[in-house]
């Protein structure tokens, strides 16, 4: 494998460019002309720590991807995923494969029907920040963790060996549903409650009464997942919670900059699935209304 196309360049896509580049041919495909404009001039510029580099990469706007890379990576939020879907039924041919990096899980009702030779799920650990158009910060070193939805497997294993080098290590995981589940947790909980507190991650966990409201959230999604081994869950949601204690979750940065939130797509999927199974789910609830108002809000001042 050697080309990877990245459609979306917020602060996921441009992470991954910037570390992809070094092993492969990446082109990243923005929602604006002046976006692509300003990544084709300047370069995506990393900032680690105090280390600042700069790679070189392909940009276009999305209405130009054709879906020939060997690869593309789908790095938009959950609820632009329509507008993606659509373009690729206008190709020619279909897209070889696939890596979809959505939070939530309402995405996968979405992608089961999409014809490629692999369509590929992820989730994302990494702390990272957009700057500005063609610069991102790295927060805090997470996992990318892959898994096969459907198709061939071998796509996969190249991606993981090519980027073990350039250390920025992705995590083969045997079951799709369950790696999901496992990220679906800690977004459903450190997101809505640090939008809603204004804080950052870390605070959940330091601050005994919102380490409260957190365990009886989890409880609720617990109750609701019908999760085999909620101790081990909530260790896991834990230690997320601790290595970007620093950083503001994707939640919080939506709405202080005023952009629709996944809020539909993580809690939103939690109200659906407690219907299904006529559970009562009273704080997930609650917290889904409060943060739909706080974009309602958001919508007279932005």
């Amino acid at each position: 494998m050697n080309n990877i196309g990245i459609v979306g360049a917020g602060s996921i896509g441009l992470l991954f460019a910037s570390y992809l580049a070094k092993a492969f041919s990446v082109t990243l495909y923005t929602r604006t002309s002046e976006q692509a404009e300003v990544i084709n001039q300047k370069g995506v510029i990393l900032q680690n720590g105090r280390i600042q580099s700069r790679v070189h990469v392909k940009a276009f706007p999305i209405s130009k991807w054709k879906g020939t890379e060997e690869l593309t990576i789908i790095a938009v939020k959950q609820y632009q995923l329509h507008s993606i879907i659509d373009h690729l039924t206008k190709f020619d041919c279909s897209p070889q494969n696939l890596l979809f990096l959505q939070n939530g899980m309402g995405h996968l009702k979405l992608i089961e029907k999409i014809d490629a030779a692999a369509i590929l799920v992820g989730s994302v650990e990494h702390g990272a920040s957009k700057v500005n158009s063609n610069t991102v910060r790295h927060n805090g070193g997470g996992a990318v963790n892959a898994a096969l939805y459907k198709g061939k497997s071998e796509i996969l294993m190249e991606l993981a060996e090519a980027c073990a080098p350039i250390h920025f290590p992705i995590t083969i995981k045997d079951n799709y549903y369950q790696m999901m589940v496992n990220k679906l947790i800690a977004n459903a909980v450190i997101n809505p409650l640090t939008a809603i507190l204004q804080v950052k991650n870390g605070e959940l966990i330091t601050n005994t009464f919102y380490f409260a409201a957190v365990k009886k959230l989890f409880l609720e999604i617990a109750f609701i997942l019908n999760l085999e081994d909620p101790i081990r869950k909530f260790r896991d949601m834990i230690r997320i919670c601790k290595k970007t204690g620093d950083n503001q979750s994707s939640m919080l940065k939506d709405l202080e900059a005023g952009r629709r939130t996944e809020v539909d797509a993580i809690l939103g999927f939690l109200l659906d699935e407690a219907n299904k199974q006529q559970k009562k789910a009273i704080n997930i609830e609650n917290y889904y209304y409060l943060l739909k108002g706080k974009e309602k809000a958001r919508e007279g001042v932005n």
